[in-house]
């Protein structure tokens, strides 16, 4: 003969049980008159050949015929007697809210960025979720498992949540530039978006969060680039003041270019020079017309612009750019 249960109730030290179903092996034989105690932040749901007999909420209770008057037409229905047990299944259901559950994107979302054209996005962040409604819960998602955990969902509401912030960083900026500044409409965008799909799982969505938004290493690169010179200004003073930095360097490097003395002072020489050089390596490419002096031609600013690399006077970048340029002219 099987036990009896007499006490249903269920603890959860864990604090990620979503559902528990008690017992454990499904159906049992539940005694007539025994205690049902459903605490605060739960709900417990009886079941009976797979239907939802009825939802109890926060409270203590004994079945039997007075305060159970559902089950009572229920056992009596099935040829039960009054003092008798029944088979049956209860869930509990823990209503408290879920906290801190992380989502972010397994694969990069392809931004149209204004500035640096397809940029590949990956974001993550944090959302908090509580259940509404225990039936629609335990029906659509947990079914038949004896136990149900956050982690247990996380991973689908994580294809959901990626789903919707896609479309929605493309309405929020249209740069990678503007999307640290629009993070709070982002979050709002988003958890209006995610609702009504929450809700068709018996939840409900109260927090959602946008941690960070991260962009490739190269694509950073970029953005620090751009932002490098954005923070210089005016391009003609930042050459000249990089130009003497380097010839007092230069200087004082009694191995370097400019320590050198050969017939007198190839140090002082190039010192006289070295404007000269970057004015014309660095300056725009022109036609020269009848009213204008000859220009030097694209392969001797190419040479002089070389010198300026080799005596650390430009970066390998300010080289590249400008060596583009030239030879684009040849």
């Amino acid at each position: 003969m099987p036990e009896l249960v007499e006490v249903l109730e269920f603890l959860d030290n864990s604090g990620s049980v979503m559902v528990k179903r008690v017992p454990d092996n499904g159906p049992t034989e539940i005694k007539w008159g025994a205690q049902l105690t459903v605490r605060e932040t739960q709900e417990a749901i009886f079941f009976r050949d797979g239907q939802v007999v009825d939802v109890f909420a926060a409270g203590r209770y004994m079945l039997e015929t007075r305060n159970f008057p559902v089950i009572t037409k229920w056992v009596t229905s099935f040829a039960y007697g009054p003092n008798s047990p029944f088979r049956a299944e209860v869930y509990f259901t823990n209503k408290k809210l879920f906290t801190n559950l992380k989502w972010g994107t397994q694969e990069p979302i392809l931004f149209a960025d204004r500035d640096l054209k397809m940029v590949r996005l990956r974001a993550f962040g944090n959302y908090t979720i509580q259940i509404s409604d225990s039936r629609v819960f335990v029906n659509q998602i947990v079914g038949t498992m004896g136990m149900y955990q956050d982690a247990d969902i996380a991973d689908y509401l994580k294809n959901i949540i990626v789903s919707k912030l896609t479309g929605i960083l493309g309405k929020q900026a249209q740069s990678v530039m503007d999307l640290p500044s629009a993070y709070d409409s982002i979050n709002e965008n988003v958890k209006t978006a995610l609702q009504p799909d929450f809700q068709d799982l018996g939840l409900s969505l109260h927090n959602f969060y946008v941690g960070s938004i991260s962009v490739p290493e190269e694509v950073q690169e970029m953005i620090d680039q751009r932002s490098g010179m954005s923070a210089l200004g005016n391009m003609d003073e930042f050459m000249k003041y990089k130009m003497a930095m380097s010839i007092q360097d230069a200087a004082n490097n009694v191995n370097g270019i400019a320590g050198q003395t050969v017939g007198g002072g190839v140090g002082l020489g190039m010192g006289f020079m070295m404007p000269q050089m970057v004015q014309q390596a660095m300056a725009p490419a022109i036609q020269p017309s009848a009213s204008m002096p000859e220009q030097k031609s694209p392969i001797e600013k190419l040479k002089d612009l070389k010198s300026l690399l080799d005596l650390g006077i430009i970066t390998q970048a300010e080289f590249d750019q400008k060596k583009a340029q030239l030879l684009s002219l040849i």
